[in-house]
């Protein structure tokens, strides 16, 4: 498909460079305002434009993409989950898919490894406390911790952003690093300071720290129920920078509430942006607002790697991040 100049509409706001590098080419439309589309406004976008980039925030599930035949002829998503797109209609409309790979590892694997800083160390209920004014100075046991340097963490998925936490975590912390896929790795292809998991159960009651690196999948929802969180040794801890369907947030909950589990840190929710209010309660448990990639350097390689989706698309060219 080869189109002149052909119209985008982008869903949310984006990096003024990005948005200049698609006006030179494109006709664009969107891109300033930091609302969210409304499924009416999406619809709208799928009739009038010729591509879309889309955020993890849009929905866009089978019955949009049926209420009238689409002039858009690919999404180009901002992110790499694509768990808000109704993969099956979009390829039955005929419509292409991209994402935007390797962009944002290494900025939220810096997140993952402050997440579990944060939690161990218990930095969040520090910072609280001093900023309620409620601090009244340095005492021996006043925050203690527990050191993160040398602990045994499992890693559940072993892509770009798992194998940048487990390089993180093995060279720069001196921690024993295991890891879990669904499919196992050849002996030769893992990497030195790494070592692969017969199971998951097996790498759940030998970790100290669990750390969620897997797509938002029918098969990874709730894959993280109250058994499975029990596997994990009294009192460890639970990281999840990946997607919050992972986890059943009413069993962190009850596994949190007896102690079980020390604390989790958590980035992303099950029903977002709703957290479960239970959550907030504990102060062992830091909480961030989906800030895994949000750093200068990745939001805008993320956008340029969306425009380039879009422009070789555009120009008839092969999509250099396929998803459908």
């Amino acid at each position: 498909m080869t189109v002149a100049r052909p119209v985008v509409a982008v869903t949310r706001r984006m990096p003024e460079r990005v948005l200049a590098a698609l006006e030179a080419s494109c006709e664009v439309v969107g891109g300033r305002d930091d609302t969210p589309a409304t499924q009416d406004e999406l619809a709208e976008m799928l009739v009038r434009a010729d591509g879309i980039l889309c955020t993890v925030t849009d929905s866009l599930p089978a019955a949009l993409f049926g209420r009238v035949p689409p002039r858009a002829r690919i999404l180009a998503n901002f992110g790499v989950g694509v768990n808000h797109i109704d993969l099956a209609a979009v390829r039955a409309s005929g419509i292409r898919v991209s994402n935007t790979p390797d962009q944002l590892s290494e900025a939220t694997a810096d997140l993952t490894l402050g997440l579990m800083l944060m939690t161990l160390r218990r930095l969040g209920e520090g910072e609280r406390r001093l900023r309620a004014g409620k601090w009244e100075g340095w005492g021996p046991t006043d925050f203690l911790g527990h050191d993160l340097y040398g602990r045994r963490l499992g890693l559940i998925g072993f892509g770009r952003i798992g194998q940048a936490v487990a390089r993180r975590a093995a060279l720069g912390f001196g921690m024993t690093v295991k890891f879990h896929t669904r499919t196992r790795w050849a002996t030769d292809d893992v990497p030195p300071f790494v070592e692969q998991a017969e199971s998951l159960e097996a790498l759940l009651a030998d970790s100290e720290i669990v750390s969620l690196h897997l797509p938002a999948t029918p098969e990874t929802r709730n894959l993280f129920d109250e058994p499975r969180l029990r596997l994990i040794p009294r009192g460890g801890w639970l990281i999840n920078t990946a997607r919050g369907t992972i986890v059943d947030e009413a069993a962190l909950v009850r596994v949190l509430a007896d102690g079980h589990l020390a604390g989790a840190g958590l980035d992303v929710f099950e029903r977002e942006p709703v957290v479960t209010p239970e959550l907030l309660a504990f102060p062992g448990v830091a909480l961030l607002p989906h800030m895994g990639s949000a750093t200068v350097a990745a939001r805008e390689a993320m956008g340029m790697r969306a425009v380039a989706n879009l422009l070789a698309f555009f120009a008839g060219q092969p999509l250099l991040d396929p998803v459908a």
